[in-house]
């Protein structure tokens, strides 16, 4: 496992250099207008790996079974959190939207903290409840509750997009841990009511949900980022037009440094580099789950399962939107993307998965 340990290491390290270069690349010439200096967003999230690296190390070393002990206080925090980020004058309004909270120059993102606290919480009841996981009463209602509560709240923000990503991972967990498909199916069928509702009840969700189909129906409008988009990568064809050479980020693609910095690697690096992201993902998910099935008991495999879990789905939707083939939705793209709070909590969750696979190398 020692082999898979320094893979996972090496992978996201990759990746976080990637993003560094590409985030320089996309953001310069925004950082310059926006703040007068082009090193401005670059800056800013090299202090984010810092703290990431610092926080994935000592999370690495620590002794998990910790984790486990504080984690029904982890989902209270994150409830609270939650809580506050809607009360004008604690939370940040961007947008319309109500998720951060502003401490000068840094922004803290509570719903991050929330599918980390969400995980660790299931992961610690899958181990305790294994044998009752499938009634109903005992075993599975208790998750569905919290994660039913932390949904509702990321949706007050209002978050959809995040409210749905913390609720398929929490479902995930469930079933490979051994609930009942009949339980999460009815659960499934239940929600459905409610989340045609959310999408079609908010003007801006319908519109976008639509434009999804036919981009060019509103060119100027909603259709206006995809298409953008797919200008980017369908211009950089097999090796790309050259590093720092996009032009979709000279102000055509709007988010160029955040959740759309796919589409620069695929204009500035070319099918090939757009790619090797993906491999690199996918080498990922690969090793990631190798610690998963070597996990010696069942909170270390639930555990495991919910970090490789999170980042694999939120790179499967960010690469999805960037590619017009899922609606638009503002996730970042893991370890890439510019973004503090997603960087650093993305971190934290590989130190989780690194604990684990030390774990296993450990009991052999």
């Amino acid at each position: 496992m020692r082999s898979v340990s320094a893979s996972i290491f090496l992978i996201v390290s990759v990746l976080i250099a990637i993003g560094v270069v590409m985030i320089y690349s996309a953001g310069a010439l925004h950082g310059y207008e926006k703040m007068q200096d082009s090193l401005y967003f670059i800056k800013r999230h090299l202090v984010y790996v810092a703290v990431g690296y610092a926080a994935m190390f000592t999370i690495m070393l620590m002794n998990v079974s910790t984790l486990r002990i504080f984690s029904k206080w982890m989902i209270a925090i994150s409830g609270l959190l939650l809580l506050g980020v809607l009360v004008p004058g604690l939370g940040r309004e961007i947008s319309g939207a109500r998720r951060w909270f502003s401490f000068g120059p840094i922004t803290f993102q509570p719903s991050e903290l929330a599918k980390i606290a969400i995980i660790i919480y299931i992961a610690d009841l899958v181990a305790r409840r294994e044998a009752a996981l499938r009634s109903f009463m005992y075993g599975y209602l208790p998750p569905l509750v919290i994660t039913g509560a932390c949904v509702g709240l990321v949706l007050l923000e209002p978050d959809l997009g995040t409210a749905i990503d913390i609720a398929a991972i929490s479902f995930l967990m469930l079933f490979v841990s051994g609930a009942r498909v009949s339980h999460i199916i009815f659960t499934a069928l239940a929600s459905l009511p409610f989340l045609y509702v959310l999408l079609f009840s908010v003007p801006y969700r319908r519109k976008r949900l639509l434009i999804f189909l036919n981009p060019w129906a509103d060119r100027k409008g909603t259709g206006f980022q995809i298409i953008q988009s797919l200008i980017a990568l369908g211009s950089g064809g097999l090796i790309g037009v050259g590093l720092g050479q996009s032009k979709q980020k000279l102000f055509y693609l709007p988010e160029a440094h955040t959740d759309f910095i796919f589409a620069i690697i695929g204009e500035e690096l070319g099918f090939l580099g757009a790619l090797a992201i993906i491999a690199l993902f996918a080498l990922f998910i690969w090793q990631g789950m190798r610690v998963c099935l070597n996990s010696q008991d069942a909170f270390g495999r639930a555990l495991s399962f919910g970090v490789v879990t999170m980042i694999a789905l939120e790179a499967i939707i960010n690469i999805g939107v960037v590619c017009g083939i899922l609606p638009t939705k503002g996730l970042p793209l893991p370890f890439v993307s510019y973004g503090g709070t997603s960087l650093v909590f993305h971190m934290m969750a590989v130190g989780l998965l690194l604990n684990i696979a030390k774990r296993c190398e450990v009991s052999r």
